[in-house]
């Protein structure tokens, strides 16, 4: 059974993940910094560190980023109903937008105004993204092995258009390794 407290913490994570899941555009990596600021700052449900594990540990599973990461802070904050709960707020807004959209479509047909729409929020969205990665940059212990690793990563990804699977499975590689013999010389 769950108490009153426990369902008002319930309601206010729903609450909160579908108000990331409504005013984020730009998929899962513009909502990190609203996510920080919620889940982090504002209701103090996860310290930043462990929300910064989340983020990370949601790059290496496949699927959505919005949803996995819904999940597993969920996940993090109230168990497994915590992760429907916050999955189920963060989906809503889009999954009802996207049914709005496709009924106003079949019955408009013009597609010039809403394209116009959307071009206007890409900038914003590149911002959002660049600041996700600005604040998770600020919380990493930086080392010559994780510099490189970013650096390289960087690299891959903006010159040689190297899969990001690969680049992820790679970076996996390099940190455990770099883990276990940092770990071996103490």
């Amino acid at each position: 059974m769950t108490t009153k407290k426990e369902k008002n913490k319930l309601f206010s994570m729903f609450i909160t993940f579908l108000k990331i899941g409504l005013f984020t555009f730009g998929g899962g990596y513009a909502m990190i910094p609203l996510m920080e600021k919620e889940i982090v700052d504002n209701n103090k449900w996860l310290e930043k560190e462990k929300f910064t594990e989340t983020v990370s540990l949601t790059q290496t599973i496949p699927g959505s980023v919005s949803v996995n990461l819904s999940i597993l802070l969920g996940y993090n904050i109230e168990g497994i109903i915590g992760s429907i709960v916050s999955a189920i707020g963060v989906i809503l807004p889009s999954f009802v937008i996207i049914l709005l959209i496709a009924l106003a479509l079949t019955n408009l047909g013009e597609l010039a105004l809403l394209e116009k729409a959307f071009n206007g929020i890409r900038p914003a969205v590149a911002a959002f993204i660049l600041y996700a990665a600005f604040s998770l940059s600020k919380s990493i212990k930086w080392s010559t092995v994780l510099f490189l690793v970013f650096l390289i990563s960087f690299l891959l990804t903006t010159i040689f258009s190297v899969n990001p699977i690969y680049i992820i499975a790679g970076a996996f590689i390099i940190g455990s390794l770099s883990n276990r013999i940092k770990n071996k010389d103490k």
